[in-house]
C-alpha cells in the first residue's frame, strides 16, 4: 500500500506535468507553517533568555550600561586616557571604540585638568561627557576645573548652563598600590557645592546607578571601588535606572544600625556573618538581657552577647544623604555605627555622625560610634596596609561594644 499511494503520488504529480524540483516546492508549502511556529517559537526563547538576569562582572556591567547609554542618546560620550584603543585601565570601555569611533571615545594626554576642563566645555554646549581618571587620586590634578566650573557653573551663570557630566574611575584601597594610588577622594570633594557623590557597590547597583548619572543634568562624581570589579553578580532585566539619592537596606535588622558603602559593604555583610555564627537566630531577634542592682537607686541593663541582630545599610548617595532611610532605621534600632575606608578625619563618616547627633538625637540609646581608616598614608606592605583600613573583627567588637555596653536606668 506504501509503495502504491507512493506511486499514485508519483502518477499524479507526473500527470499534471510537475517535475521533482516542483514537487518539491509543492511538498515546502505545506511543511512553512509548522517551521514558522517553530521558528517563532525559538525567537520567544531567545527574547525571554536574553531579558532575563544575567550573572556579569562588575566591570562588564558598567561598560553595558555605557554601551547602551551611548547607543541611545548620540549626545554622550568618554573621554580619559587609555579609554579608546586600549579599553580603558579596567577594561570598562573595552570594545567600545570599535563600535563608536574616536570621536566619541576620545583618548586624552596625560593631562587631568586639560581633558576635565573640555569635558566640562562640552557639557555646557550640550553633550553629556563622562570623564575617565585612570586613577581617581590622578583627579587632584583636575580639582580646580571640579570644585570651580563643574560644580558651581550652572549657579554662577544664573542657571544659563548646566552640566550634565559624570566623573567616574576606580579609586580606594587595592592591594599594594602604595600611598598614591589608593586615595579615597569622597572627603576630598564633598564640601564643593553643586556636585553629587555616588558610591556604586554591586553588579546591578553599577549598572543602574551610571545608567542614571549619565542621563541626569547635574555633575555626578561616581566612585568605583577598584578591588570591586571583578565582583560577580546580575544586572537588572531591561532599562533599569536606580535613584542616584536613595539608599539600600541590604539587611533588614533591630539591634543596631551599620551604615557602609563601596567595598565597605562586604566588610560589614562578612562581619554579619560572623555575629550569626557566633549565636544570632534570626527567628528569635532581640536577645536575651540581664539587670543588677548597682545600689543608690541606680540598675543597668546588658545584652548577653547571644544575640546581635544588625541592620546594613549601603549609603550609595554619599551626597546628599538619603535622610529619609537613614532616620527611618536609626529610629528603628536607635543606635549606629558608620564603617567607611574613608580617612577619620573630615571624612563620610564624620559628616554622616554629625547629621545623626544633630538631627535624632533624642532617637539614640548610644553615642554613634565612626570605624574609619587611619589618617596616615596607605603603606605598601601588606600588613601595614590591612592595619591602616577598617576590618570585620572590629566590626563585630564594634558591635558587641555597642549592643553589649552598660545601660543605666
Amino acid at each position: 500500500m506504501q509503495g502504491l499511494r507512493c506511486g499514485m503520488a508519483t502518477n499524479a504529480d507526473s500527470a499534471c506535468g510537475l517535475s521533482g524540483k516542483a514537487r518539491i516546492a509543492k511538498t515546502a508549502q505545506f511543511r512553512k507553517p509548522g517551521v514558522s511556529v517553530r521558528a517563532a517559537r525559538r525567537a520567544v526563547a531567545v527574547r525571554a533568555q536574553q531579558q532575563k538576569k544575567k550573572e556579569m562582572m562588575m566591570w562588564e556591567a558598567l561598560r553595558e550600561a555605557l554601551d547602551e547609554e551611548m547607543e541611545r542618546d548620540p549626545t554622550v560620550c568618554l573621554m580619559g586616557e587609555d579609554v579608546g584603543h586600549y579599553g580603558g585601565s579596567y577594561k570598562v570601555s573595552y570594545g567600545l571604540f570599535k563600535k563608536f569611533g574616536e570621536m566619541r571615545l576620545l583618548d586624552t594626554p596625560i593631562c587631568e585638568n586639560g581633558f576635565l576642563g573640555m569635558g566640562v566645555g562640552a557639557a555646557m554646549t550640550g553633550l553629556r561627557p563622562i570623564v575617565e581618571g585612570m586613577n581617581m587620586g590622578f583627579l587632584l590634578l583636575a580639582f580646580n576645573q571640579i570644585s570651580n566650573n563643574c560644580g558651581m557653573l550652572h549657579y554662577t551663570s544664573g542657571g544659563q548652563f548646566k552640566v550634565p557630566m559624570v566623573i567616574r574611575g576606580p579609586g580606594g584601597v587595592g592591594r599594594q598600590l602604595g600611598a598614591e594610588h589608593s586615595q579615597r577622594l569622597e572627603s576630598y570633594f564633598q564640601s564643593i557645592p553643586g556636585v553629587q557623590l555616588v558610591a556604586c557597590s554591586t553588579v546591578a547597583n553599577a549598572k543602574a546607578l551610571l545608567k542614571s548619572a549619565i542621563r541626569s543634568d547635574n555633575p555626578i562624581i561616581f566612585f568605583e571601588h577598584v578591588l570591586l570589579y571583578n565582583v560577580k553578580g546580575e544586572t537588572h532585566e531591561g532599562d533599569y535606572c536606580q535613584c542616584l539619592e536613595k539608599s539600600e537596606v541590604v539587611r533588614a535588622g533591630s539591634d543596631i544600625t551599620i551604615f557602609c558603602y563601596s567595598r565597605m559593604r562586604y566588610t560589614v555583610m562578612q562581619a554579619v556573618a560572623e555575629l550569626e555564627k557566633q549565636g544570632y537566630n534570626p527567628e528569635v531577634g532581640g536577645g536575651e538581657h540581664g539587670t543588677e542592682e548597682l545600689g543608690g537607686g541606680r540598675t543597668w541593663v546588658m545584652w548577653a552577647g547571644l544575640h546581635w541582630d544588625p541592620e546594613v545599610v549601603d549609603l550609595i548617595s554619599l551626597k546628599p544623604f538619603d535622610m529619609e532611610t537613614i532616620s527611618k532605621s536609626v529610629k528603628k534600632t536607635r543606635k549606629a555605627i558608620i564603617v567607611e575606608e574613608c580617612m577619620r578625619t573630615g571624612g563620610i563618616g564624620a559628616s554622616l555622625s554629625a547629621v545623626i547627633h544633630e538631627t535624632l538625637f533624642n532617637d539614640l540609646d548610644h553615642e554613634v560610634v565612626r570605624l574609619s581608616s587611619q589618617d596616615v598614608p596607605t603603606a605598601y606592605a601588606y600588613e601595614l596596609e590591612a592595619a591602616t583600613i577598617v576590618q570585620p573583627e572590629q566590626v563585630v567588637a564594634a558591635v558587641k561594644r555597642v549592643v553589649g555596653s552598660k545601660v543605666y536606668a
